[in-house]
């Protein structure tokens, strides 16, 4: 039987979808169903920061069909074909065993998914700190679920601040981002990542991207990433051909782009991250029922 401890992150994550949810709509988005198996998904490469053993596929009916690692490709679809979206949005990482040690690493997790047709980061950073001003006063409003912990409901205090990974790089090394959340008390947005083909570059300072994460503070890392995406299909498959991607597994989503995307941008924020974060829970496996952590055993 779950403790009180567990009911409560329980009670608190719940609360959180219930908002995500009423944030979105009144926001004007349009909710999608999810997809959970397609012909293509997320490479997750070249981020340096992945470490997926393996992207789970299945044969059904002639058909070779992936898991998701992310809706990103047919987000792009979709924000082309109904306008602003969201999702909540199940993946599947297989992540490498020691990724249990960060604790914030989970191989089944859930996200809010969104994207804005003809946006810009700022539109995004801009949206994001509504949400997450207006999460602070909704979960004051059930303080008595954070009791148990012994904390007050976390006050979000935007604008949060702009960082950019060159001078988190210069100032904290390589692997900035725990060093840079211990420093911080409110969540900072950082800029500029090398990552996947669909994130666009900069047209003015090549080899610099307009995309974007935010961190939480206190040692609990990043808490969203995002970006403008590319829409050109002769760069989306410039992209492609140096991160040297299977074409073939990506031929649907190449048939979609030669028929042209709109220019957009969106993000993904876990749900079980921003519950590991408010309820200051030790591990993100914490705040499921049922834990899906690298290097666990599945009890059920």
């Amino acid at each position: 039987m779950a403790d009180e401890r567990l009911r409560s992150r329980l009670r608190v994550v719940s609360e959180v979808l219930l908002y995500t949810t009423e944030f979105f709509h009144a926001e004007e988005f349009t909710q999608l169903l999810p997809v959970m198996l397609g012909k293509s998904t997320d490479p997750l490469g070249p981020d340096p920061g992945s470490s997926i053993l393996k992207t789970p596929e299945v044969e059904y009916l002639g058909m070779k069909l992936y898991s998701m690692n992310s809706m990103i490709l047919h987000k792009q679809v979709a924000v082309r074909d109904v306008g602003k979206i969201f999702i909540l949005s199940p993946n599947i990482r297989l992540e490498k065993g020691e990724r249990r040690e960060t604790k914030k690493h989970l191989f089944e997790f859930t996200q809010a998914d969104f994207e804005i047709p003809r946006a810009k980061k700022e539109d995004v950073i801009r949206i994001m700190e509504r949400y997450f001003t207006g999460l602070g006063e909704r979960m004051k409003e059930k303080a008595a679920l954070f009791v148990p912990f012994g904390i007050e409901p976390f006050s979000f205090k935007a604008p949060f601040k702009i960082r950019n990974t060159h001078e988190l790089e210069a100032e904290y090394g390589a692997d900035w981002e725990l060093k840079a959340s211990m420093d911080s008390d409110q969540p900072f947005w950082a800029m500029c990542h090398k990552r996947e083909f669909y994130d666009a570059e900069d047209p003015n300072e090549p080899g610099h991207y307009l995309n974007y994460d935010l961190v939480y503070p206190l040692g609990f890392g990043e808490a969203l990433s995002g970006a403008e995406r590319e829409s050109d299909y002769d760069r989306i498959i410039g992209r492609m051909g140096r991160d040297r991607l299977n074409m073939d597994v990506y031929k649907a989503y190449i048939d979609e782009a030669r028929k042209g995307f709109v220019p957009s941008a969106g993000a993904g924020f876990g749900m079980e991250r921003l519950g590991r974060f408010l309820t200051k829970a030790d591990h993100v496996g914490d705040v499921q029922m049922f834990r899906r952590v690298p290097g666990e055993d599945v009890v059920i």
